[in-house]
């Protein structure tokens, strides 16, 4: 298998593998909990909204730990912020799996998630520094671990989950501890950054509209993301393991279509129109799954199908946040990461309380609307992606789109374009290839 940038994905150094695989078992954890939320529900005497709070502790705090993961890594380094993280999640995963209640299994989460933000946060930049092949070839190997780590946790669950529902939670420990250790021994001992980040970095990057743009269209692609995650297994109706093999098809087409789908359609069709198309695709999936809730078969179908533009979101969302963002890379991520996970963690809940006020048709139809708002979102920074597009292929960007792009950023002051457009040259330089 082979990279964008025609490097092969097997051909790393030890240390990538081994991150990576951390990435998998990390991954999981966002579905692997879903084979056995019919099951917490009915042995625990919880309601369905009460059990999303699994989603909602976990993602909300993964969300504010990503304002301070820059913060720590910039002081200890990046290796000693990923052992902190993943040594967090073998705890706290283990403790859930010792929880004899909904609340201390959903307070452990939260704790799961403090982890989950330091991993995620430092994960990309290792492997980006790390990989062969490039920024591009770096992106699609992460994108794979999280598509790997997607489709495989809802298999785990459903297996694990099939025996007990304390199994899934175990067994994240256990595959964790392994991370744990494979990154300690594999791993080199990386240097601290040059400068120091500050606490307020993240939320001051939030102030260039390119990465406003693409975080708020996230929130909003997650919101409709976690409805389905969340909600779509209870009118399902089935055990564990049948599940868990649904979501494993969903979760095959997601590490697909992030491989070898998203990079095909950027090729062909640019990032934008990908984008379009794959968020318009997805709000008629919600769409389709709120009208036809009852009807198993279709319910089942829509959600394996949605895997298809999950993918190809997941890979070109992160590749042009990388790419649009004028600040470091990892303030950009830990940016990115609060907005977008914070859209993930309110949609379960909110979602809970349109199915109990209404029926759980509501919540569904509700997470379509939020994607074809994302789209319009979207639509406002045509013109970065297009920019994200050059920067792909080498090319650098015209004057008239840096000059746009300079216009929307500061309110179209002649003199903010006319002082600032040199500046944006040396943003827009294609980059190099060494």
């Amino acid at each position: 298998m082979s990279s964008a940038a025609g490097v092969s994905l097997f051909k790393q150094p030890k240390a990538v593998f081994a991150v990576a695989f951390a990435c998998v078992v990390s991954f999981m954890g966002i579905g692997l909990v879903d084979p056995i939320l019919p099951a917490l529900s009915a042995q625990l005497h919880a309601t369905p909204a009460q059990v999303s709070l699994l989603f909602t502790s976990y993602l909300v705090v993964t969300a504010v730990a990503m304002l301070f993961t820059g913060w720590v890594s910039s002081r200890i380094g990046p290796k000693r912020t990923l052992i902190a993280g993943l040594a967090i999640i073998v705890v706290f995963s283990a403790l859930a799996g010792l929880s004899g209640s909904i609340n201390g299994i959903v307070g452990f989460r939260a704790g799961w998630g403090l982890g989950n933000a330091l991993f995620i946060a430092t994960s990309l930049a290792v492997i980006v520094a790390s990989a062969t092949g490039g920024f591009a070839g770096a992106i699609v190997l992460y994108e794979a671990a999280l598509g790997l780590g997607i489709a495989a946790g809802p298999l785990v669950g459903g297996l694990l989950g099939n025996i007990s529902w304390r199994g899934p939670f175990f067994g994240v420990a256990v595959l964790m501890a392994i991370a744990l250790l494979a990154t300690v021994v594999l791993l080199d001992k990386t240097p601290k950054p040059a400068t120091r980040t500050s606490l307020g970095a993240p939320l001051k990057a939030l102030r260039h509209r390119s990465l406003l743009t693409m975080s708020i269209t996230a929130l909003l692609y997650n919101w409709g993301f976690f409805t389905m995650l969340g909600y779509a297994p209870y009118p399902m109706e089935l055990s564990a393991i049948q599940l868990g093999f649904v979501f494993f098809g969903w979760g095959l087409l997601v590490a697909f279509f992030a491989v070898i789908g998203a990079p095909r359609l950027q090729a062909r069709f640019g990032t934008a129109p990908s984008l379009y198309g794959a968020l318009g695709f997805f709000a008629a999936l919600l769409l389709l799954i709120g009208l036809f809730t009852d009807v198993r078969w279709a319910l089942i179908v829509c959600v394996i199908a949605s895997g298809i533009v999950v993918g190809i979101n997941n890979t070109l969302t992160t590749q042009a946040v990388m790419l649009v963002s004028p600040v470091e890379r990892p303030v950009a991520s830990a940016a990115y990461g609060f907005v977008r996970f914070i859209g993930g963690g309110l949609a379960p809940f909110a979602a809970g309380k349109l199915a109990e006020h209404f029926n759980l048709h509501v919540p569904f139809v509700v997470g379509a609307v939020a994607v074809v708002v994302g789209i319009a979102v979207l639509s406002t920074g045509h013109r970065m992606l297009s920019r994200a597009d050059a920067d792909m292929t080498g090319h650098g960007a015209s004057d008239d789109d840096i000059a746009g792009e300079v216009a929307d950023e500061f309110g179209g002051a002649p003199g903010a374009i006319d002082d600032e457009l040199q500046v944006a040259h040396g943003r827009h330089a294609a980059p190099s290839r060494s």
